[in-house]
């Protein structure tokens, strides 16, 4: 009879450091995918409140940096040894919240307009945290601080650009 404990049907069979690693990364992916919740709940929130011209500029903008959001969790998972298409599988997975927080943020809205400002702030602030908390830290672990802030100023001005550009 093959009897096992609970924890053990979602053992990697690694041990140490490896397994350490891997439950890094996989406190990552669940970073990401949890983050992508507000992200959905804040285009929803534009779409819901002013139609396109308030759900696309946000769509664009998320949609341009879950792209490189979604290639870091693959890449962390080829580098845990998973193969290729396991590896995107998942990253795509982890954006398929942000669809279910959009309509939940357009229907949130288009109920009750006078929510918009506090629907924002919350998922900023969400944003935020996640970002200072989990997706920052990683990103600068073992020597890599030069690249990730480079990304991030990048992203930041091209952010600004598409802000004053789309109006």
């Amino acid at each position: 009879m093959n009897e096992r404990l609970p924890h053990e049907h979602f053992s990697s069979g690694r041990e140490g450091p490896e397994a350490a690693s891997l439950r890094r990364v996989w406190l990552f992916i669940f970073a990401i995918t949890i983050h992508n919740i507000p992200e959905g709940l804040a285009v929803g929130v534009g779409f819901g409140a002013d139609g396109l011209s308030g759900g696309l500029p946000l769509a664009l903008g998320i949609g341009l940096q879950n792209a490189p959001e979604g290639l870091a969790v693959a890449v962390s998972l080829l580098g845990e040894g998973y193969d290729k298409g396991r590896a995107w599988t998942i990253a795509a997975l982890t954006g398929l919240v942000e669809p279910i927080g959009g309509a939940l943020g357009a229907g949130v809205v288009s109920l009750a307009q006078p929510l918009l400002p506090w629907g924002l702030a919350f998922a900023a602030g969400a944003m935020i945290y996640v970002i200072s908390h989990e997706i920052i830290p990683e990103t600068h672990r073992r020597g890599h601080q030069n690249k990730a802030t480079f990304g991030l100023s990048i992203g930041l001005v091209l952010m600004l650009f598409l802000d004053v550009w789309l109006g």
